[in-house]
């Protein structure tokens, strides 16, 4: 697909014009694509995809919060980690079909980069951070509120978090189970409050390392959010299965 195909075809699944081409021609381009075809003032789209990041974390923060004012904010941010994070990222670029309209070298194609997960999840953090500087706030925010439409409407209405409960440790036990083989075991290292306030510290480990630690009001919630950040770090070392 030549540039000029591809640019067409991605603005029209966006439903998004910009006014800028070359913002969204540098969203799709793969450092190795510049690496194999150096040419004048040609970038990748790493720089965008570390604004991206922020500016999807921006706009999905907002969307809850209007969603659920009365949640607090280590409850606000298990629903946001559970919206963006590698897994559910490369799954929309999935089915938006970004892989086929990237620019990659000959090598990184060669190696299936249109369909790896982590390359999938930056090149659509990319994209919006392209939109965000075609356009304002206000225009992502609209579309992010269109394209993570089925994640923000959490099946279970009256208690979202309910969803979320099983899903940290869950996969993060299948996590260590596909690569270590072992089972992640957790750690109640102190209480703090009366009785009828409590707040649980609780740490998860995988034999003998540390992997994160998590608290909350109950012993429950602490081992969730200490497995959402052994998740966090594990992933950030490569490890991931996907579905």
């Amino acid at each position: 697909m030549n540039q000029a195909s591809a640019l067409d075809a991605i603005e029209k699944v966006l439903q998004y014009r910009f006014r800028e081409p070359r913002l969204l021609y540098q969203a799709l381009v793969h450092r190795s694509f510049v690496y194999e075809n150096p040419a004048p003032g040609q970038v990748d789209n790493e720089t965008l995809e570390f604004l991206g990041d922020a500016v999807l974390n921006l706009a999905i923060s907002h969307l809850l919060l209007e969603k659920f004012p009365d949640y607090n904010e280590g409850e606000l941010s298990r629903l946001r980690s559970s919206i963006v994070n590698e897994r559910e990222l490369a799954k929309l670029a999935v089915q938006l079909e970004l892989g086929k309209y990237l620019f990659l070298g000959k090598g990184e194609e060669f190696t299936g980069g249109r369909q790896k997960p982590s390359l999938l999840a930056d090149s659509l953090e990319a994209l919006l951070a392209a939109i965000y500087l075609d356009s304002d706030l206000t225009t992502v925010i609209h579309l992010v509120q269109r394209l993570f439409q089925e994640y923000l409407d959490i099946k279970d209405q009256e208690h979202p978090l309910k969803a979320l409960d099983k899903d940290y440790k869950t996969q993060l036990q299948e996590l260590t189970q596909a690569f270590f083989k072992q089972t992640p075991t957790y750690l109640l290292e102190s209480e703090e409050g009366p009785d009828h306030d409590k707040t649980f510290f609780m740490s998860v480990w995988l034999e003998e390392r540390l992997l994160a630690r998590g608290f909350g009001k109950s012993k429950k919630e602490a081992q969730q959010l200490a497995a959402m950040g052994a998740l966090e770090k594990l992933r950030e070392e490569k490890y991931e299965t996907v579905d």
